[in-house]
């Protein structure tokens, strides 16, 4: 089945023109919260996506019966209800990663992308084009937790998902010439880090529109 242009530009749109971070500039506290290592980075990114995508149809699907006095209200107790499971799937199969989450888990409720998206979104549009519009926005929060995660972790703890990628002869103290860069782990390099990338992102986007 061929999808429609709205449907694709749903999709595609916030991985890159429309990025809810660097555009929108929404999601930015565990953005820079959960950015020191790339394996909490990974699964907070999955776990936003897969409920922003299914808060969205669920809203989707009922939001002709929703009150608008009260349509906050239900999107919250949907999204809620998402993160819970989420939250205890996580804590049976990954309790490590749940930990190391923590409040930003749970704070994923209030997240300003979610309630966004069902707002502006999945109570004015279809299913199909709501659940993508989910995954877009999910993979396009993901990808930026991704690239500063790696970064912070490679440059500051030589390694990625836990893994030494730096060789340890490599280190001053072996004898080598490198030295693990301490700022790196450090919450204000995330900013600077998200930051760079905004700057490099509307950079590019401006040349080529010109």
């Amino acid at each position: 089945m061929a999808l429609s242009k709205k449907t694709k530009e749903a999709f595609l749109g916030p991985l890159n023109i429309n990025n809810p971070v660097l555009v929108q500039i929404l999601g930015i506290c565990s953005a820079l919260a959960v950015t020191v290592q790339l394996k909490p980075a990974l699964v907070m990114g999955i776990s936003v996506t897969i409920i922003v995508a299914m808060s969205n149809v669920v809203v989707s699907l009922i939001r002709n019966s929703i009150p608008t006095r009260i349509r906050i209200i239900i999107q919250l107790v949907v999204v809620a209800a998402l993160v819970t499971i989420v939250s205890e799937v996580l804590k049976a199969f990954a309790y490590d990663v749940a930990m190391q989450l923590s409040v930003y888990l749970g704070l994923i409720i209030t997240n300003c992308i979610l309630m966004g998206r069902l707002e502006a979104f999945a109570m004015t549009n279809n299913v199909l084009d709501s659940f993508m519009d989910g995954l877009g926005n999910g993979f396009g929060y993901a990808w930026i937790l991704v690239v500063v995660a790696c970064v912070r972790e490679f440059f500051g703890a030589g390694s990625l998902l836990g893994y030494q990628i730096i060789p340890d002869s490599w280190y001053v103290a072996n004898g080598g010439f490198y030295e693990n860069c301490g700022m790196m782990l450090m919450p204000a390099m995330a900013l600077i880090l998200v930051g760079c990338i905004i700057w490099a992102h509307r950079a590019i986007n401006d040349k080529e529109s010109k």
